[in-house]
């Protein structure tokens, strides 16, 4: 049984109309995506709710004190982008 195959066309088709509908995207990982190539300046991301909470529990010791909480009580997690992640994805865009 073969995976079903989706084009770019409507990846991107999708990401537009769930950015218009101020929706909360979840990334996926796209085969062969990632390529090397260096890169020129640091890049933060920040991490909200589930995800901060995720990312704390699996590297517990590493990410316990960076994480805060909003006034309503909502965790965030600043993080640094590896080299490799920032561009496969820029690349792969482009």
């Amino acid at each position: 049984m073969s995976s079903p195959t989706v084009s770019l066309k409507a990846v991107m088709i999708s990401c537009t109309i769930d950015v218009k509908e101020g929706r909360y995207i979840i990334v996926t990982d796209i085969p062969e995506a990632r390529l090397h190539a260096d890169m020129d300046d640091t890049v933060h991301m920040l991490l909200e709710g589930m995800t901060a909470e995720l990312i704390v529990k699996l590297e517990r010791k590493m990410y316990t004190k960076y994480i805060w909480r909003r006034k309503e009580g909502k965790p965030m997690l600043y993080i640094q982008l590896r080299e490799e992640l920032l561009q496969a994805a820029i690349l792969f865009c482009n």
